[in-house]
């Protein structure tokens, strides 16, 4: 199923079966996902004849302010209510449509910005009604015109010249919008520092109190910060593993933004060879690389799950991503385009220390544009390029 045209080019979601099933499945379906990232053109191709309702539009709120239930009733679904969290009150009156007809499939067809507001809603009005899913920016297994410097917007990646002006509007619409309705904050210069003092902190471990003391606010203002930015999908938290395995672990998460354009922006980086030559290109090739992780678990319908390691001594792995039957990947991502073998290091003494529990121990390079690609690097470990790796983890096997 083709779900973005634009300026001629096509992109099939590969979330597209998954919404397919759950169309079948479910009299309502709730696509949830950051702002833009095309949640209401994937709804629309998937149920092209369906009534569109944009909850933004001031009278169409309105409408629902004074009278829900004639609102409702003048739809002849399937219908698609666009950005939820404007007008919660209608799931209610959604869920006895449901209920007086619980065998029509795919007839009520919503999608939120913002997801910890809107799950709330969902589960206490349509629990066991709706399937919840989730979509995020383009992932490079979706287009090649995917990379660290452009994200996955879909509106940067097809129409890459507009990338400033769009990233500018997209975090004032972000700030204004969204920000504003889940939260009350009441200083937004401060948290629009706040957002590039964050991506100058991309792929680190979270420092409340570090980001606290140059912007003059709280430790706790910065958490309701951070969960802000999570909830609304922005960025991505990234737990230590769970499991003792006999060492002393760190308990901090990691952040990243979850799209490497809008960190770019953030940080002041305009081009391909700025970002080569920045400080930050390590940690933006690393988040990278956790985004397209989460993206090949989301799109297939599972459940999140990224982590990564590091013990009290210094040893360190990017990510630990669980498979199957209590194994694990371990990977480390590397900006380089040349692998070298003391990369597999921290890789090879962990998974000595779980009892080989790790199924594949696996650098991520970048191809080089002469030579030969990497494989074998040190005995139990291989290289993959980043298009290799992204085909490996897009394959729906488990193990």
């Amino acid at each position: 199923m083709t779900v973005y045209i634009s300026h001629m080019s096509m992109i099939v979601r590969q979330i597209a079966p998954v919404l397919l099933s759950a169309l079948r499945s479910f009299p309502a379906v709730v696509i949830t996902g950051p702002r833009r990232s095309g949640k209401t053109t994937l709804l629309r191709s998937a149920v092209p004849h369906a009534r569109y309702v944009l909850l933004e539009d001031p009278d169409i709120q309105d409408r629902v302010r004074r009278d829900p239930r004639a609102f409702i009733e003048s739809l002849r679904p399937p219908v698609i209510f666009d950005e939820i969290q404007n007008t919660p009150q209608l799931l209610d009156y959604v869920r006895t449509l449901v209920d007086a007809h619980p065998r029509r499939m795919g007839q009520w067809l919503f999608t939120g910005s913002q997801e910890a507001p809107l799950m709330q809603g969902i589960t206490e009005s349509m629990a066991g009604r709706a399937a919840i899913l989730q979509l995020l920016p383009f992932s490079l297994a979706e287009t090649a015109k995917v990379n660290p410097l452009l994200g996955g917007f879909p509106e940067v990646v097809l129409r890459p010249r507009s990338r400033e002006l769009w990233f500018a509007s997209y975090l004032q619409t972000y700030i204004e919008r969204d920000v504003r309705l889940i939260s009350n904050v009441r200083d937004l210069p401060t948290f629009r520092r706040f957002l590039s003092l964050l991506a100058s902190r991309h792929g680190q471990m979270l420092n409340r109190a570090d980001l606290a003391a140059p912007l003059g606010v709280s430790v706790p203002t910065i958490s309701e910060w951070v969960r802000i930015l999570e909830i609304t999908g922005q960025v991505i938290v990234v737990p230590p593993y769970f499991e003792n395995f006999g060492k002393r672990l760190v308990k901090s998460p990691k952040v990243y933004w979850g799209d490497t354009g809008l960190a770019c922006h953030l940080l002041g980086i305009q081009s391909q060879a700025e970002l080569e030559r920045s400080p930050f290109w390590g940690s933006i090739f690393e988040g990278f690389v956790a985004a397209e992780i989460l993206k090949s678990q989301i799109n297939r319908g599972q459940r999140k799950e990224l982590y990564y390691f590091r013990d009290q001594q210094g040893l360190e792995i990017d990510f630990v991503v669980p498979r199957s039957n209590a194994r694990f990947w371990l990977v480390e991502a590397k900006a380089s385009k040349t692998v070298q073998p003391s990369m597999a290091a921290p890789m090879l003494s962990l998974a000595r220390a779980t009892g080989d529990r790790a199924t594949r121990r696996i650098v991520v390079y970048r191809k080089s544009r002469t030579g030969t690609a990497f494989t074998a690097l040190a005995k139990g470990a291989e290289a993959l390029t980043l298009e290799q790796f992204v085909r490996k983890i897009n394959n729906g096997k488990t193990s």
